[in-house]
């Protein structure tokens, strides 16, 4: 059966804190996996989901289907997607609104899109591809990005909107890329979350950053930076309150932090609810 997400701050189950989810069973909303980790047929990975899944909500949260690459899709990547999710029944899938691969190469990384009325034409045909493929409704995040195509016609927030307009997928507000793109091109990060229509809004992400450098980079290994807590504020008084999740994948710290993350984005949910009350 599947179970909604939560409306509720939850956490991205990573393999060091695996063994302490499955004997613990710590008290957290909901869980997300990357779909990528458990697409092999068996084995103790899988095994283990099943555990957890039959305790918490899941989300499985995809990084390999290259949804704006000029490649056919990868119909075996979608068979394993498809065969996972009826497996564990998530909550949500989703996927990047970008693309990782190109000529049957396969890059380590979320890539941008050229924002063109060609370009929207193309990921909205991929998308409504996937979604029948799925026999669901999927959810697409906007990435981070650090350059920024001379050939686009669309704010990155308009296009992002349009996709969500076409194809009726969900939206996964990522704050943190918002927050990162504003830093790295100069856009108004309120300005972004003032096209996002609210009703597309299935879950926003939170993570942390590394500004050391000339970019800002989205490196899912700090704490949420104070600035991105402000834009989150503001992101559920735009959107209401949404299932939100904190993400960690590098320098994976214990996972007490994790829940004192999560336990602040929860403190934000609460207060937004008792206003609307």
């Amino acid at each position: 059966m599947t179970a909604a997400l939560p409306t509720a701050a939850g956490i991205g189950l990573r393999a060091p804190h695996l063994r302490h989810v499955l004997d613990t069973r710590p008290a957290v909303p909901w869980f997300e996996i990357h779909s990528e980790n458990y697409f092999a047929d068996g084995g103790p990975a899988l095994a283990a989901l099943d555990r957890v899944r039959t305790d918490y909500p899941v989300a499985m949260h995809g990084v390999g289907l290259s949804l704006g690459s000029a490649d056919p899709l990868d119909r075996e990547h979608l068979r394993k997607l498809a065969r996972l999710a009826g497996r564990i029944a998530p909550a949500l899938v989703s996927e990047h609104l970008c693309w990782s691969s190109v000529g049957c190469r396969h890059y380590n990384d979320l890539l941008p899109l050229p924002y063109t009325g060609e370009t929207l034409d193309h990921v909205c045909a991929r998308v409504q591809a996937v979604q029948e493929a799925l026999g669901r409704t999927i959810a697409v995040e906007n990435v981070s990005s650090y350059y920024a195509f001379p050939e686009s016609t669309l704010d990155e927030c308009e296009f992002v909107a349009a996709v969500a307009a076409r194809t009726g997928c969900a939206l996964l507000v990522d704050v943190n890329n918002i927050y990162v793109n504003a830093r790295n091109h100069g856009i108004d990060a309120l300005a972004y979350l003032a096209a996002i229509p609210p009703a597309a809004v299935a879950e926003i992400h939170l993570a942390g950053f590394d500004a050391s450098g000339p970019v800002v980079i989205d490196t899912h290994g700090a704490p949420v930076a104070p600035e991105v807590w402000s834009l989150y504020e503001a992101a559920i008084a735009r959107f209401g309150t949404v299932p939100t999740l904190i993400e960690w994948d590098t320098d994976i710290p214990a996972f007490d932090v994790l829940r004192r993350e999560a336990a602040t984005a929860q403190h934000v949910l609460d207060h937004h609810a008792r206003i609307a009350a």
